[in-house]
């Protein structure tokens, strides 16, 4: 599976982006995907997920402002990010194949700037 991220971007705090991954190489609605992302001089860290049943899980710190959402037969899952702050300046990464364990696939991130 190969994943291939895009929508990344510069906004001004406050503003909104959507992030886009498409996978190929399997059909997408046989995994979990998800979203990670990576801050400078921090750890990369669980944004949010999607479940093959549909079911979602956001991080704390993105609730109520983040969504994950995904179209099967466009084998895409996105990444709705309202309400941007500053600390969520960082690479975005797709993930797929959640194994109970890990995350099999990740794709090349995709970075998103947000400026105070």
């Amino acid at each position: 599976v190969q994943l291939q991220a895009s929508g990344g971007g510069l906004v001004q705090a406050g503003d909104s982006l959507r992030l886009s991954c498409t996978a190929s190489g399997r059909t997408f609605s046989s995994y979990a995907t998800g979203w990670f992302r990576q801050a400078p001089g921090k750890e990369r860290e669980f944004v949010a997920a999607i479940f093959r049943g549909g079911s979602t899980s956001h991080a704390d710190s993105v609730k109520g402002r983040f969504t994950i959402s995904r179209d099967n037969a466009k084998n895409t899952v996105f990444l709705q990010m309202n309400d941007l702050k500053p600390e969520d300046t960082a690479v975005y990464y797709c993930v797929a194949g959640w194994t109970g364990s890990r995350w099999s696939y990740w794709g090349q991130g995709t970075q998103v700037t947000v400026s105070s």
